[in-house]
């Protein structure tokens, strides 16, 4: 099968998108499909390299930090996969690499599979100062876009029940995105772990919270700062990786509170895993997660997590088990507590965490994904005009 992914997020840029994408493009072609993406470059310039279509694009920071639009309608581009003729289309994005999908889709006849990525309105202080106005506002586009496809992937329940909230009534398939276990599962070196430690001179006898992620406004990162402090906990270092928005803003609070927190910053790819490894307790406070992608890699690293309680995460953190989600300060400050002062259930759990990983295997992911593709083609597609 030929399959043609739209995003307007990919490599180097990390985050869930471009993850989720990287891994379905893998699992795709292990599987024998054709797989080509089409993106956004970083540049005014348009260019190919290899089975990769990068369109010209400008800045869009105003909107959000580190997004990018189109500029050009790339009429090669659409002539070259026009030619190429994918069987199917899965757009990743609902802005400038969408109308890409769209126009292709309305011209060959083929269907687009759209994963539903992000919870626009946890967003929308980017571009308005009213919830009331920003949800409307998210709920008519996501109905225009769900409506333009022959199938919608939810990346979990949480993000199907809104969906159908804001009036969506194609099909919609929930999908969580899959982990390469075997990353996060190969033994660490205790020379390269010890190394790390001693670079961030992290103190021997503290536990370690991890929080890997984006600093931004959405993540609720001073509320987790407040409830760490609030534990009365003096044993902890908080370890901050990651980079956003506001992370001056959350280094300045954090150090304000008293808290022992060391920051990072971005790091390697290549290295994630180890930073994970670092931790010991995976924590966040964030509520506009869509399915928690790093939670599933924290727990495949066989580090517990603790989280706020979430419809997104309901099934994959499991109280008592492979971590805790807790409903405020003072359920935050008890599992902390309980975590902190028994080494074998912070033993019990980090193996917990890894068995409860094996659900999300990258395997089980591309399966699901390409037998959603065959199911869709056997489906007529509805009768629409895009760009051309």
């Amino acid at each position: 099968m030929k399959v043609l992914i739209t995003t307007d997020w990919y490599a180097p840029v990390i985050n869930g998108v471009v993850t989720s994408v990287l891994l379905l493009q893998r699992e795709l072609k292990e599987l024998g499909h054709e797989v080509r993406v089409v993106t956004l470059s970083n540049t005014l310039h348009s260019y190919k390299d290899g089975d990769v279509y990068y369109m010209g694009s400008v800045s869009a920071n105003k909107i959000y930090p580190g997004a990018r639009l189109r500029v050009n309608r790339t009429r090669s581009l659409f002539r070259e996969l026009v030619a190429w003729g994918p069987d199917v289309i899965h757009s990743q994005c609902e802005f400038s690499s969408f109308r890409v999908a769209y126009g292709l889709s309305t011209r060959l006849g083929v269907p687009i599979v759209h994963t539903y990525h992000t919870v626009y309105e946890d967003y929308t202080h980017y571009f308005s100062p009213s919830v009331r106005v920003g949800r409307a506002v998210v709920s008519v586009f996501s109905r225009w876009i769900c409506g333009r496809t022959a199938c919608v992937v939810a990346p979990s329940r949480k993000v199907e029940t809104l969906l159908r909230d804001y009036g969506v009534r194609c099909r919609i398939e929930v999908i969580p995105t899959g982990v390469d276990l075997s990353v996060y599962r190969q033994e660490p070196d205790p020379a390269r772990m010890a190394a790390l430690r001693q670079r961030w001179a992290i103190p021997a006898n503290h536990t370690v919270l991890l929080y890997l992620g984006r600093m931004a406004k959405e993540k609720n990162l001073e509320q987790l700062v407040d409830q760490i402090a609030a534990s009365g906990r003096r044993d902890v270092t908080l370890l901050l990786v990651g980079d956003g928005p506001d992370r001056e803003e959350v280094l300045d609070y954090t150090r304000s509170r008293g808290l022992d927190v060391i920051f990072t910053g971005m790091v390697p790819h290549s290295e994630v895993a180890d930073y994970y490894r670092l931790g010991d307790l995976f924590v966040t406070a964030s509520t506009s997660e869509t399915q928690g992608l790093t939670y599933f890699e924290a727990l495949a690293a066989g580090v517990p997590v603790l989280c706020r309680r979430d419809p997104c995460v309901d099934g994959v953190v499991e109280d008592d088990v492979n971590g805790w989600q807790y409903e405020d300060a003072k359920s935050f400050g008890r599992y902390l507590s309980a975590f902190c002062g028994d080494a074998a259930l912070r033993e019990r759990m980090s193996r917990e965490a890894q068995l409860s990983s094996e659900r999300f295997s990258a395997e089980a992911f591309g399966a699901a994904v390409a037998a959603l593709y065959v199911s869709v083609q056997k489906e007529a597609m509805p009768a629409v005009s895009g760009e051309r």
